[in-house]
C-alpha cells in the first residue's frame, strides 16, 4: 500500500485500496467497467474508472476495461452514448466519449509503462482523434455529437471541449513518442485552445453547472493566473462549506464527482491546500466498504441519487493522486497543458 496515494488527514493508503477495490468489484470478467454493475456504461466514466484502477495497481483490470472500449469501437472512430449489461442502449457518438480515450491510454502508459498495451490501444486513440478533428466547427469548437447522417451537431459545450484539449494534447504526446505526428491533432488543439480561451460564444451557455465553471481550468485551457481568477471567480455560487460542490448553481445538491474534479483543478492552479480542503469536504459520501454515493440534497438531507457510480470512486482516487503525486499519472491533472513522457518498463 506504500504506493498508493494518501493525502493526510483525509485519505490513507488503506481507504483508498478499498475505493479501489470497490471500483473492480464491478467490473465483469471480460473488462466492461460500467457505472454498477448492470448498470449503464459511457466511454468517458469507464475510463475514468480504468484510470483509477490503475493508479490503485490494478493494471490488468484498467488494460481490460480499455480493451473491451477499443474492441467496441465504432468505424467512425466513436462509441456508442450508452451500454447496459454489453448491449448497446444509445447509439449515438459523442465527441467526449470517443476523445477520453487518449487520455485513459496516456495515464496508462504514465502509470504503467506498459509499451505493449500502448502499441495495441495506438489505432484506437487515432482513429478516436480523426473523428474529433473532423467535428471541429469553425469556431474551434467541437460539435458535440454527430447527428444521424454523421455530420457534426453544430452545438459545442464547454465542459466536453475543455476535456478533448487535454485528450488531444495526450494524444500529440502518444504520436510524439511514438515518432508518428499527427500535424491536424497540433492545428485542431490550437484552435480549440483559442476558442476557450477567446471566444465564449463558441459553446452553449451551461454557466448554471459547475463543470462548465471548473473545466477550463481541469483540461489545461487556463494556468497560472488566470485559471486562479477563473476559480475565485464563482467560487461562492458553486462551493458549499463543508459539504462539496454544487453539480447545478440553483440547486441544494452537492455532488461527488464534480468536488473532486475542483480539488483536481486547484490542485493544476497550484492551490493544493485548497484542494485537500474540497477532497476532505466531500468524504461524507463514502460508503462503509470504500465506495461513494453520488450525491447529496443538503436541503432535505437525503442521498441523491441512491447510487454508488464507480466514476464517483474513481475521482476520488484520481484527486488523492493528483494531490499527493503518488504516481506518474498525476502530472496528466496537475499540469494538463503538458503530458508527460512514458518510460518504458515492459519491452
Amino acid at each position: 500500500m506504500s504506493d498508493l496515494p494518501e493525502v493526510p488527514g483525509v485519505l490513507d493508503a488503506g481507504q483508498v485500496a478499498a475505493t479501489v477495490a470497490a471500483i473492480a468489484a464491478e467490473q465483469s470478467a471480460d473488462g466492461m467497467l460500467p457505472w454498477w454493475r448492470g448498470g449503464q456504461l459511457d466511454a468517458w466514466d469507464s475510463v475514468e474508472a480504468a484510470m483509477a484502477l490503475a493508479v490503485g495497481g490494478e493494471h490488468d483490470r484498467a488494460a481490460a476495461a480499455l480493451d473491451w472500449l477499443c474492441d467496441r469501437q465504432g468505424a467512425t472512430g466513436g462509441f456508442p452514448a450508452e451500454w447496459r449489461d454489453g448491449a448497446v442502449t444509445a447509439p449515438g457518438v459523442e465527441s467526449n466519449h470517443a476523445g477520453y480515450l487518449a487520455v485513459g491510454v496516456r495515464h496508462h502508459g504514465l502509470v504503467t509503462g506498459d509499451e505493449r498495451a500502448q502499441e495495441r490501444w495506438w489505432p484506437h486513440v487515432r482513429r478516436a482523434l480523426d473523428l474529433v478533428t473532423a467535428m471541429q466547427l469553425p469556431t474551434g469548437g467541437i460539435g458535440w455529437a454527430l447527428r444521424p447522417d454523421d455530420t457534426p451537431d453544430d452545438t459545442a459545450l464547454l465542459t466536453g471541449n475543455a476535456s478533448l484539449l487535454q485528450a488531444l494534447r495526450c494524444g500529440i504526446a502518444i504520436a510524439g513518442d511514438r515518432d508518428e505526428p499527427q500535424p491536424h491533432w497540433d492545428l485542431a488543439a490550437a484552435d480549440l485552445q483559442t476558442a476557450l480561451t477567446d471566444r465564449p460564444d463558441a459553446f452553449a451557455d451551461r454557466s448554471r453547472f459547475s463543470m462548465d465553471w471548473y473545466y477550463p481550468v481541469l483540461g489545461g485551457a487556463l494556468t497560472g493566473p488566470a485559471a486562479r481568477a477563473r476559480l475565485a471567480g464563482s467560487w461562492d455560487a458553486f462551493v458549499v462549506p463543508g459539504l462539496g460542490v454544487r453539480c447545478v448553481a440553483d440547486r441544494p445538491w452537492v455532488t461527488g464527482a464534480e468536488t473532486c474534479e475542483l480539488a483536481i483543478a486547484l490542485a493544476a492552479a497550484g492551490q493544493r491546500d485548497a484542494g485537500i480542503e474540497q477532497l476532505a469536504a466531500m468524504q461524507h459520501l463514502r460508503d462503509d466498504d470504500g465506495g461513494y454515493w453520488t450525491g447529496y440534497v443538503y436541503a432535505d438531507d437525503a442521498r441523491w441519487p441512491v447510487e454508488r457510480t464507480t466514476w464517483t470512486a474513481a475521482a476520488v482516487v484520481l484527486a488523492a493522486d493528483a494531490l499527493s503525486g503518488a504516481t506518474p499519472g498525476a502530472r496528466l491533472f496537475t499540469d494538463p497543458a503538458r503530458p508527460g513522457q512514458v518510460v518504458g518498463e515492459h519491452r
